[in-house]
């Protein structure tokens, strides 16, 4: 892999979530709300937690740690994405910053969380060390990511799809490796760098229901990033190609009247010890 420059991935991300945001919680809502409770209980979220929600986007974790009666706020870097999670969850606050530099004062939360977000970031040692510092002791974080997409098939879907009928050498920004913290030791390592302790690492059976066998095309071409930029990148002849065999591969999951495409999430929470 190439040097990463951070500076170029975080535009070109910053980018595709200004494109992206109106559709995301459509595109990929059905899958990534399951893990809301999961992600709450991690780090503790009851009436009164003071929580930050990091990379909120469509502000789904911020308003379910809401209904726990915490005193939440969601942050995200995009401003169509703060703007939509207004709209949705209006009682919420919510507020634009960057993950890598959080505008906040030292031991100001009692938790953090990160849904899917560590995945899109140039320095996501920053982001957890940042987490860290705006924590108080004893504060617990947790973050999720996708499995690896042999296991999270709908991404296996699509790179497979992409690798055998197009093109994955688009010239993109380069950035961290999409599935690096899919493995329970990477997840760990990153924690126990930023001086966390009591690290869980464990796997989230999810499942992504979809009406349609182009669910899964239509969600990664219009509600992701650096999938959706690769398949902007292809000729008209072979994105034909590529939805077919990514349409092919959905209707193997068909149940009943709806397709049920195994989905799993890492889930990996820690703890700010008391002392330093």
């Amino acid at each position: 892999m190439s040097a990463i420059d951070a500076t170029a991935f975080h535009d070109f991300e910053h980018a595709g979530w200004e494109r992206a945001a109106q559709h995301y919680a459509d595109a990929f809502g059905g899958v990534t709300t399951q893990v809301a409770n999961p992600l709450l209980d991690a780090v503790g979220a009851v009436i009164r937690t003071r929580l930050l929600d990091v990379a909120t986007g469509p502000g789904f974790i911020a308003a379910a740690a809401a209904a726990r009666g915490a005193i939440v706020t969601g942050l995200d870097f995009s401003p169509a994405m703060i703007a939509e999670a207004r709209r949705r969850h209006p009682d919420v606050t919510f507020r634009e910053g960057d993950a890598e530099a959080l505008p906040y004062d030292a031991a100001s939360f009692d938790a953090v969380t990160m849904n899917f977000g560590l995945l899109h970031l140039a320095r996501p040692d920053a982001a957890i060390a940042g987490a860290h510092r705006v924590l108080r002791a004893g504060g617990r974080y947790a973050f999720t990511v996708w499995a690896a997409p042999d296991q999270a098939v709908g991404f296996g879907m699509v790179l497979r799809a992409v690798e055998e009928l197009g093109r994955s050498d688009v010239p993109l920004p380069e950035g961290p490796p999409f599935f690096r913290f899919a493995a329970a030791d990477q997840s760990r390592q990153i924690l126990e760098r930023a001086g966390f302790v009591d690290v869980e690492v464990r796997v989230l059976p999810l499942t992504w229901r979809l009406d349609s066998p182009d669910g899964v095309y239509d969600a990664l071409s219009r509600g992701g990033v650096r999938t959706a930029a690769v398949l902007r990148a292809q000729t008209p002849k072979a994105l034909d190609a590529i939805r077919g065999a990514v349409r092919r591969s959905v209707e193997r999951y068909k149940e009943g009247d709806r397709f049920v495409v195994p989905m799993p999430a890492v889930l990996a929470s820690a703890t700010k010890p008391w002392q330093p």
